[in-house]
């Protein structure tokens, strides 16, 4: 049985956040992911070719979120992630920069009730970050 999925191929959400310390250090605590590429300043700029500490690439990805759930809320079903493919760390993310997801519908499955959307984070100098295939699933 088809389930009606509530977003059409094309429909696109931005969501920008400048990444601070807080959120490194916070994200850091509910992951339990206390390397020291994301907390150690003075280990990344002696050990590190990056010279400064990074956001945890998941943090980037996890912002992602925010566009996701936009999609889920038009829905009068339940919605639930169902994961993400293709994930990929293409650069850093800095304390600092101001990050953009674009949260774009490239496909709809009606039959298996199904959402993929392309996830893009982008610096503020428009450099690719991150990149992912984000699965909706629309439950009946």
């Amino acid at each position: 049985m088809a389930i009606h999925v509530p977003v059409t191929v094309g429909e696109q959400l931005t969501f920008s956040k400048t990444i601070s310390d807080y959120d490194v250090y916070g994200f850091a605590g509910i992951t339990g992911d206390f390397a020291r590429n994301h907390l150690n300043e003075v280990y990344m700029r002696e050990h590190s070719p990056y010279g400064r500490r990074i956001a945890h690439g998941l943090l980037s990805l996890c912002m992602s979120s925010t566009c996701s759930t936009a999609f889920a809320e038009k829905s009068e079903v339940t919605c639930v992630s169902l994961g993400y493919d293709k994930v990929r760390f293409l650069k850093p993310v800095f304390i600092g920069d101001t990050i953009t997801v674009t949260y774009t519908c490239v496909e709809v499955d009606e039959e298996k009730g199904r959402s993929y959307s392309q996830v893009d984070v982008r610096n503020q100098d428009g450099e690719l970050c991150t990149v992912a295939t984000h699965i909706l699933k629309y439950l009946g």
